[in-house]
């Protein structure tokens, strides 16, 4: 069996959204502090891939880990979504115990309602 994989362009942006909102930034912003185009943003908010570059400047900006955005036909291993998403809150050292334990159970919920089976 062929593996194929590809970059999951739309949720590394959503991803990139949402760390640019943590730090109260404008898109401007994001691409000033990259060194990229802001064109280069707004493809990516069409849909589009970023060049090479671009994508290693924001992966560096925004800290994520570029791999967790390779989808691949073919998946050994791969942790649970709800064991990443549940590891982040507990982690986050801006969410007390009380409060990441209430976040990761509305997750845990919305994601067991919307999931296939």
């Amino acid at each position: 069996m062929k593996k194929k994989t590809k970059f999951d362009s739309d949720a590394f942006y959503a991803a990139l959204d949402a760390e640019r909102q943590a730090r109260e930034c404008t898109w401007k912003q994001v691409a000033d502090e990259c060194d990229i185009s802001a064109s280069t943003l707004t493809r990516m908010s069409q849909g589009k891939h970023p060049d090479v570059n671009g994508l290693a400047a924001l992966a560096a900006w925004s800290g994520l880990d570029v791999d967790r955005f390779f989808r691949s036909s073919v998946v050994k291993g791969a942790p649970e979504p709800l064991a990443i998403i549940s590891t982040c809150l507990r982690t986050d050292p801006r969410l007390n115990e009380e409060a990441a334990v209430a976040i990761d159970q509305m997750v845990k919920a919305a994601y067991r309602s919307m999931t296939n089976p």
